[in-house]
């Protein structure tokens, strides 16, 4: 990636994803600029300026989605930027204004002000969410799905990945010099470096705190944070890294993950699940029971219940060579972090 003293800019640093990569970047002695809403506010992004090499090789500047020129003093100078600012929660009581305008309007003024800057490449994390919000089982997913499914009303937040995406694939432009290349993670899960708790995590701490008292037909594709990180850095110096790349580790069932957190000795520590709606019966309770929830997460409930992710992330392992951790480990680091930042009661108080 060239001169290691050339920035590298990071949008949402202060992310789940972006801080990942900016301790990356930062242990492979690269210089940084990341974006957050307020560089001033030590309390929320303080954390950052603690990270190992940050004193000296890592600034933060103030980026905010929706004004046009914001991110234009972070970019300047910089040969490539990796692009993770985006909203995510499953329910917005005005889905346009909350996830799609800040997600696609966003990634025009993010990618705008970086080809004006004159940077050569930039990495941008879109989601599983564009490839699909309706998983098939009998059928494999690739670089080459698109989710055309979701609307403003169905699963909006999907809707958002997806227009946000096609608005990065409408700058890239070889021949001028600049290059887009997209990272479609699906559930990211693992450690933290922010305190603040994610919408993936919190998945894992529902599950322990009893938010989900009953086992339902829910299957996830995993991928641990690290790997993440690791997908987007390989992209940015790999010339031969072009188009989409599923990032994706292991597909688990509800099941299955809850088999896990049992081995690992959370069950008598939390409130695991403890009835099975896991059959065609408890199915239909399930659907029927997701319309009293928040409509984005009753119907991200409807159009992903009773089925099996199935993906293929050969294209990630042979171009950028990547290798997935065990979900094990994944699982084993989240609990422990989200013991760490205290986003689960201590067993004591179980």
């Amino acid at each position: 990636m060239g001169d290691p003293q050339d920035p590298i800019c990071v949008t949402g640093a202060s992310s789940f994803v972006g801080a990942q990569v900016v301790a990356d970047l930062l242990a492979d002695g690269r210089v940084v600029r990341g974006t957050v809403r307020d560089p001033q506010d030590r309390d929320r992004y303080g954390f950052l300026m603690e990270l190992p090499g940050a004193g000296d090789r890592l600034t933060l500047h103030r980026g905010e989605l929706l004004e046009e020129s914001s991110f234009s003093e972070a970019m300047k100078g910089c040969r490539y930027c990796v692009h993770t600012a985006s909203p995510y929660f499953l329910h917005a009581s005005d889905p346009k204004k909350e996830l799609v305008d800040p997600a696609e309007k966003g990634t025009e003024n993010v990618l705008r002000a970086a080809r004006t800057a004159g940077v050569e490449r930039i990495v941008v994390t879109s989601s599983g969410a564009a490839i699909t919000d309706e998983p098939e089982n009998d059928r494999v997913l690739t670089e080459r799905d698109w989710n055309e499914k979701s609307t403003l009303k169905r699963n909006p937040y999907h809707l958002s990945k997806v227009q946000a995406e096609r608005a990065a694939w409408r700058f890239h432009d070889p021949a001028g010099g600049f290059s887009v290349v997209v990272i479609n993670p699906f559930l990211v899960l693992g450690p933290s470096l922010t305190p603040k708790l994610n919408t993936s995590n919190a998945l894992l701490a529902d599950l322990l705190r009893g938010e989900y008292p009953v086992l339902m037909a829910m299957a996830w594709t995993v991928v641990d944070v690290r790997d993440v990180s690791e997908v987007h850095i390989r992209a940015l110096g790999n010339t031969k890294a072009s188009g989409r790349f599923i990032c994706a580790g292991h597909t688990v069932t509800m099941e299955e993950l809850v088999q896990l957190l049992r081995e690992e000795g959370y069950d008598g520590r939390y409130r695991l699940p403890r009835f099975d709606l896991d059959n065609p019966v408890g199915n239909r309770i399930v659907y029927l029971l997701s319309f009293l929830r928040p409509r984005g997460v009753g119907g991200y409930l409807r159009t992903h219940l009773g089925r099996v992710p199935r993906v293929d992330n050969s294209k990630s392992q042979e171009v950028l060579g990547v290798s997935y951790r065990p979900l094990r480990e994944t699982l084993g680091d989240a609990l422990a972090d989200l013991e760490r930042w205290g986003h689960l009661p201590r067993p004591a108080d179980t």
